[in-house]
């Protein structure tokens, strides 16, 4: 029997309801359940082909498991070891090598010393920083957010130097990121499950969080949405992420990507809403069904993003051999 494993935190609609709609399928040695845990010893397998990974970036316990299970032949969605590593300051560096628009961005050193660090260790750092030229660059008004991620909290939007100066003062330890204001026309949050399955949502970031899917106002035109759906399977597929949301502010035509590191996007019923959610919970279970059936005992069942197989192969991140590569994920 090919178990699959939910793994969640205070979610309450998404975890049984994906559950529930693997095994109405009764596709015959696959059965579905909410993942239990009693002990994770090193180097021993759990019984689980497929875990699909909703709360890790929250509980380090549950993050140093899901490894455990990996190296076991565990085919856990998200790679537990890639969602350790990424970034949206790297997300935004390998969008510019593979042809995706994203806005103006640059790193920031934290206001404040982390912990058992002192001036000493920061002699390679020419402050203060070349501040001229980087706000020259990005310009005002700009958003500040933390460069790891962490939803909308710590975002900040600076109207000019001296507010900027006031506000990155309060991030502390926090690395921040600096990045252009992008005054869209549209906007879009994409889910993409199996680096195929795309669907485009139209979402306003400016309403309260539960009206954020509710858009008003003319349909977009198809050419934006063709580009936004090559785009989403672009990054997702480079970045090697089994699920995820990609968000676009479309600025005088051009979809720019906003923030595309979400391995465990909302897909709550009441915020995304009754289509959205039946759509994301039919391409997970079908995903999970179709790694079940794959998966191969003592193998390495993960997903590995084209930007890692090209790694591995010695080349440079460029647009070519990215595209060269992200050819073989495409479904004909």
């Amino acid at each position: 029997m090919k178990k699959i494993g939910i793994l969640f935190g205070q979610e309450n609609s998404f975890p049984p309801a994906v559950v529930e709609r693997i095994n109405s399928k009764n596709v015959s040695g696959v059965i579905a359940e909410a993942l239990m845990v009693d002990k994770v010893v090193q180097g021993e397998a759990m019984d689980y082909a497929v875990i699909v990974d909703r709360i890790s970036h929250d509980v380090p316990f549950y993050r140093g498991m899901l490894k455990n299970a990996a190296i076991c032949g565990t085919a856990v969605l998200n790679n537990p070891f890639w969602n350790s590593a990424d970034e949206k300051f790297f997300n935004n560096c390998l969008a510019t090598k593979i042809g995706v628009p994203v806005p103006k961005t640059v790193l920031l050193p934290s206001n404040v010393h982390p912990p058992d660090t002192n001036a000493n260790s920061f002699r390679n750092l020419k402050m203060p920083l070349d501040w001229e030229s980087i706000f020259r660059y990005i310009g005002f008004p700009a958003y500040m957010k933390p460069f790891a991620g962490g939803g909308w909290k710590n975002v900040y939007k600076c109207t000019d130097p001296a507010d900027f100066y006031t506000k990155h003062q309060e991030t502390g330890q926090l690395v921040m990121l600096l990045q252009e204001e992008i005054v869209f026309e549209n906007y879009f949050r994409c889910y993409c499950i199996g680096g195929k399955r795309i669907k485009i949502m139209r979402y306003e970031p400016r309403n309260p969080h539960h009206l954020r899917y509710v858009v008003e106002g003319p349909q977009p035109d198809q050419r934006i949405l063709n580009i936004v759906e090559e785009y989403t399977f672009k990054l997702c597929n480079a970045l090697g992420y089994d699920i995820n949301t990609v968000e676009f502010a479309v600025r005088d035509g051009i979809p720019y990507a906003i923030d595309f590191c979400n391995p465990a996007p909302d897909a709550d019923r009441n915020s995304v809403g009754e289509e959205n959610f039946n759509w994301v919970i039919e391409a997970v279970a079908d995903m999970c069904i179709e790694r079940a059936l794959a998966h191969q005992p003592g193998k390495d069942n993960l997903t590995w993003g084209a930007y890692i197989k090209q790694a591995a192969q010695g080349n440079i991140v460029s647009k070519s051999n990215m595209d060269s590569m992200l050819e073989t994920y495409m479904v004909k």
